[in-house]
């Protein structure tokens, strides 16, 4: 099968390798569609992962191809969606069903082979059956789109509460999405590159903007800098509740004034993570994937640019190198 395996940081190869195997509890997916995430691109590029050779890709669907135990083979030509944290099963918050904040996770694509591939290796627990309604594109969408609506449901909205979204990634767009779908009612994207402003504007009833002096009920901090930081305390409504969601590119510190805000503002400050799955009727994953079949939420919408597998790289270094305005780069597999 051919996959791109990250030999060492910045030694990205498209290459042959062997065809994976599943073994028992786990399945061979065959891979349709895979997003590239904005963390793809450290880890490709510059950090590196956990260990080398590595196949990344997180945000991917497909179709089941093989299984490891006969048990399982109901679900071979199912299309499914994956959860890509595998939890441990057996710590604390495991045990409370928290799997999102296992204290010994695995993780496809970064800890191991992900959805860069022909095929990919997946428990059977992190499967989600895909409704024939939602493309492959769109279900690739499933990851960003479960971790923005764990943060929005965090960010305790009310019918008609205002809501500021501070990022123009895959998921600031997403949560604006959602937050509209949960009843707020005005929402708005702050962001610093005009040009995204036609992103939002396929978007029923989302603001774009790229400064404001007005405050929100509830805000969502999806960038990780200590800029957006400080300014998402300083948008967030007396009594409002910041979500913290961004991932930090460095220390944050905040000024004195800043801080005071939090304490005389009463401000509810709320970290996310990841999302909330399980194997039953209410999580993240099963509202997404309700959303996508019945059109509540527009993934396509988000998807701006789209590449073949073999023309991957070139979406990779479309994001690295910013080249131009993007939101969701996806990449398609299979396109059976």
């Amino acid at each position: 099968m051919k996959a791109y395996v990250l030999h060492g940081v910045n030694d990205l190869r498209y290459e042959e390798i062997d065809k994976v195997i599943p073994r028992a509890g786990w399945v061979s997916v065959k891979v349709k569609a895979a997003g590239i995430c904005s963390s793809d691109i450290p880890r490709i590029y510059t950090k590196g992962t956990y260990h080398f050779p590595t196949i990344c890709g997180h945000e991917f669907c497909g179709v089941v191809d093989s299984v490891g135990d006969e048990k399982d083979s109901g679900w071979v030509g199912k299309p499914v969606g994956i959860f890509p944290l595998i939890p441990c099963r057996e710590c604390e918050q495991c045990k409370k069903g928290s799997y999102e904040t296992c204290a010994n996770y695995d993780y496809v694509g970064s800890r191991r082979d992900g959805g860069f591939a022909e095929y990919v290796e997946v428990p059977v627990w992190n499967l989600i059956e895909l409704d024939p309604a939602i493309s492959y594109t769109d279900a690739a969408m499933l990851e960003p789109l479960s971790v923005a609506l764990h943060a929005v449901k965090k960010a305790n909205i009310k019918k008609g509460s205002s809501f500021a979204v501070i990022g123009t990634g895959a998921i600031g767009f997403a949560a604006a999405q959602w937050a509209r779908a949960l009843g707020a009612g005005r929402v708005v994207i702050i962001g610093r590159d005009e040009k995204k402003k036609a992103l939002a504007d396929k978007l029923d009833g989302i603001e774009y903007l790229t400064d404001t002096a007005d405050c929100f009920d509830s805000v969502l901090e999806a960038v990780g800098s200590n800029s957006s930081v400080c300014r998402a305390i300083e948008m967030t409504e007396a009594g409002g509740t910041l979500v913290l969601m961004g991932n930090p590119e460095g220390d944050i510190s905040l000024p004195q004034n800043v801080f005071w805000r939090i304490l005389r503002k009463q401000l509810a400050v709320v970290g996310t993570w990841n999302s909330q799955y399980e194997c039953g009727e209410e999580c993240d994953w099963t509202d997404a994937c309700r959303a996508l079949a019945d059109g509540s939420i527009k993934a396509s919408a988000l998807i701006s640019h789209t590449f073949s597998k073999e023309d991957m790289v070139a979406g990779l270094e479309l994001m690295r190198d910013k080249k131009e305005p993007y939101c969701k780069v996806m990449t398609v597999w299979d396109k059976d």
